[in-house]
């Protein structure tokens, strides 16, 4: 230290050679009972290795029959034709448009919990980004089976591309349901290619570990030679932070392009400009929450509590709680708007959605969106695992039903009253979409059962033991914190 360092030291006040300045704050540890790495590897390849439990097969064989509505639906929809679905005049987008855009919404949290949190390098994501990322591609499937089908002769649909063909039919590239194409094809790529980059080191572990031939060949070839070396896990990280840069923007682009839908149109309720923001806020809010309808029995089941822990539930619950709010804010902001502008037609839309013939949808939207989301306020109500699995179920139920109010109200109730009608869903309407739900459920189990669930090397990286001067019986902190603590002391050594 030099001479004018160590005289601006004597100089000090004596006062402040009694101060201690805080140099961390404990966190909430990410692994409960200072687990070890081999626990941790144990206990997320066990989930694999070890026979399927029987409720895994009494729910594979519910969600298998569930799914099977989905062909029969789908099967006759194309023998038949669109109009099996219950599109009659003037409502030609029915459960088709409202089931896509709430099966998009769903995929929302996964890009988010996976790219943007790991951007802003939140730890708290890697307990539960790996069931995220699964849903999410599981959730796009999903959502691109309607407007597939809804443009009637499905066997055409190549047609949307722009490829050279005999016909010189080229897309229009002027309607947003074009845009869907692009939009939700390239979310559904790069979200695969994240969500499969992030497996390779666990389908190493898994092919060193398996004890069956089958095993070791089939995780041998999709961890396509990894071997954990330096160079391996450099060329890893930085693949992975490739492609959360290029999955972030696709968290905000996605639903906006989705919600230009209705936004490009002249309809009333339709043409605002709040629907982007308004979409994405509401596709992050339905995300959480099926990641907790996914995740809570999945960890009471595998008693994955110490790796799930209440501090990652909570986490969840508050960003749920900021999101509804976002979207009561919009629902406010859309009645504002209406009264505003001084349009009569887009001021009767929005006060015959809270009044008029389908009130009891609007009603129940704002209840399981706006009202039921505020109890999470209250940490005894974040920390009742039962009561947070109900709340995100409400939450699910009532972002479905948003995107119904939007879609079939402003249909119903056009320029024209004698063209006026109620839109009723048909018997395949509803076979197509519980079927959806069955198929969604059937690749989730089918995920769980022969992939691991948990991320097991960003998990053992977040552990105090992944810290170097982290010694066992220390206090079950963020190890983080450890390494600020020994660099400060470090550096007083120094002095």
């Amino acid at each position: 230290m030099s001479q004018a360092a160590e005289a601006s030291l004597r100089d000090r006040p004596a006062v402040l050679a009694k101060v201690k300045p805080l140099t961390s704050l404990p966190r909430k540890p990410l692994v409960l009972h200072n687990r070890d790495f081999h626990w941790i590897t144990n206990k997320i390849c066990g989930i694999v290795e070890d026979p399927a439990p029987t409720w895994w097969w009494v729910c594979l064989a519910i969600s298998l029959g569930i799914s099977s509505f989905l062909g029969v639906g789908l099967l006759w929809l194309v023998s038949t034709g669109v109009g099996v679905w219950g599109l009659r005049p003037p409502v030609f987008w029915g459960w088709d448009i409202v089931n896509f855009v709430w099966w998009i919404g769903i995929g929302h949290a996964g890009t988010l919990i996976s790219a943007v949190l790991c951007l802003l390098r939140q730890k708290w994501r890697t307990a539960i980004n790996r069931a995220s990322e699964a849903m999410t591609i599981f959730a796009v499937m999903c959502a691109g089976i309607f407007p597939l089908f809804h443009v009637g002769r499905v066997w055409f649909a190549w047609w949307l591309f722009p490829i050279p063909n005999a016909q010189s039919i080229w897309p229009n590239f002027h309607s947003p349901l074009e845009w869907d194409v692009f939009a939700v094809s390239t979310y559904f790529t790069v979200s695969v290619l994240f969500w499969y980059m992030g497996m390779v080191p666990d389908l190493g572990t898994l092919r060193d570990r398996a004890t069956k031939t089958w095993r070791k060949y089939f995780y041998g070839i999709i961890a396509m030679g990894w071997r954990g070396s330096t160079r391996h896990w450099r060329n890893y990280e930085m693949a992975y932070l490739i492609l959360a840069g290029l999955s972030t923007p696709l968290v905000l682009s996605v639903h906006t392009i989705v919600s230009f839908d209705f936004a490009a149109s002249l309809i009333p309720g339709w043409h605002t400009t709040i629907f982007p923001p308004y979409f994405v806020a509401g596709a992050i809010f339905s995300g959480f929450g099926m990641v907790l309808t996914l995740v809570l029995p999945f960890r009471a089941m595998f008693k994955l509590h110490d790796l799930i822990t209440q501090y990652h539930i909570d986490c969840m619950c508050k960003i749920i709680l900021a999101t509804g709010s976002m979207v009561g804010y919009a629902y406010a902001m859309e009645f504002f708007i209406a009264w505003y502008s001084g349009n009569i037609y887009e001021g009767f839309t929005f006060i015959n959605r809270a009044f008029g013939q389908y009130a009891w949808a609007y009603w129940i939207m704002i209840s399981c969106n706006v009202i039921s989301p505020q109890l999470f306020w209250f940490r005894k109500v974040r920390q009742n695992t039962a009561l947070v699995f109900i709340i995100v179920l409400f939450v699910n139920c009532g972002m479905w039903f948003e995107r119904f109010v939007i879609t079939c109200t402003s249909l119903a109730n056009d320029w024209l009253p004698s063209s006026w009608g109620y839109y009723t869903p048909s018997i395949t309407d509803i076979f197509t979409f519980f079927g959806t739900m069955g198929f969604f459920s059937t690749l989730f189990l089918l995920f769980v059962r022969f992939l691991p669930m948990l991320p097991t090397a960003e998990i053992k990286h977040v552990t105090p033991a992944a810290d170097p001067h982290w010694h066992p019986g220390e206090e079950d902190i963020d190890h983080s914190a450890h390494l600020v603590t020994h660099s400060l002391a470090g550096e007083k050594g120094v002095r």
